[in-house]
């Protein structure tokens, strides 16, 4: 990976952790779809607006209608998906739980673009699966399984932000990154329109100034530009490889989590983020067979 494509990586990733503490935020103001909707509403009007000169290829025939699928996938299922984990739980279990999703990504990416999978993949995963008991403390007095629930919710999610990557992956070498995500975030947001269109409008003619700016860095920063940066990235690089950024996402989250949102730290996350990450390092660093 290219050492600018690595740094940038790792900020987007800060701001990725930072939208997490961003949805609780909104929570007062919207619901799980209405986030969605304006989220990714408002990121396919900004690369909409510059569709003219988004440079490489656009989507056609069946690119096309697999781009808009991946959208309607990731933007409108997926986003949904996360961002009713996220309001179940906190922010900062989401952020440890973020670190999943590399392990994820790697077994999608052996499936579908026949990448290797190493044994050592399989006990990071297994690693991964206690990392999260860890982090919502089944030994404690207090334990809910509401908070399993918000955790298995969260991590559904992941499969669909993996479709990202494996279909984006094989569309890089016919069409243009930027336009692959415009035309997905355009049928992602239709087909959220479709669902709460009217009830995400009222809602948004009520949003105070503080809210809209949480939604324009969601949908300018944390989307326009860090989704078309990774489509950037995963044109030239593996996809293991760059999913490994995303352990950047639990360092940062949950302190972010504990000092603007006043979520309480407990030793869970501690424990919990310590067998998250020894199972990634485990499974991410499989060395590759030999030729």
């Amino acid at each position: 990976m290219k050492p600018a494509h690595l740094i940038l990586l790792l900020l987007f990733n800060v701001f990725w952790a930072v939208s997490l503490s961003a949805i609780q935020a909104l929570k007062p103001h919207l619901d799980s779809g209405g986030i969605a909707t304006l989220r990714f509403g408002g990121a396919a009007v900004s690369l909409l607006l510059v569709w003219p000169w988004l440079p490489g290829a656009r989507p056609r025939g069946r690119d096309f209608w697999t781009v808009s699928i991946m959208g309607v996938v990731v933007f409108t299922l997926g986003h949904r998906l996360q961002v009713s984990g996220n309001l179940l739980g906190t922010a900062g279990n989401c952020a440890v739980l973020m670190a999943v999703e590399p392990l994820l990504t790697a077994v999608a990416a052996a499936v579908f673009l026949r990448e290797h999978i190493a044994p050592q993949r399989w006990v990071g995963f297994s690693l991964g699966i206690v990392g999260v008991a860890l982090l919502n403390r089944v030994w404690a007095d207090d334990f809910k399984w509401a908070g399993m629930a918000a955790s298995a919710v969260f991590i559904a999610s992941f499969l669909t932000e993996a479709a990202y990557s494996i279909m984006g992956k094989p569309l890089l070498e016919r069409v243009g990154p930027m336009r692959i995500l415009a035309v997905s975030l355009a049928a992602g947001t239709l087909a959220n329109l479709a669902i709460d269109g009217p009830s995400t409008f009222a809602a948004a003619v009520k949003l105070p100034a503080s809210a809209w700016a949480w939604v324009a860095f969601l949908s300018i920063i944390c989307t326009s530009l860090g989704y078309g940066l990774w489509l950037v990235v995963i044109r030239e690089t593996d996809v293991n490889v760059t999913a490994m950024t995303i352990l950047m996402q639990p360092v940062a989250g949950v302190p972010v989590a504990v000092l603007w949102l006043g979520e309480p730290l407990h030793a869970g996350h501690l424990w919990g983020s310590l067998a998250i990450v020894i199972g990634l390092v485990i499974g991410l660093y499989a060395k590759p067979p030999a030729p």
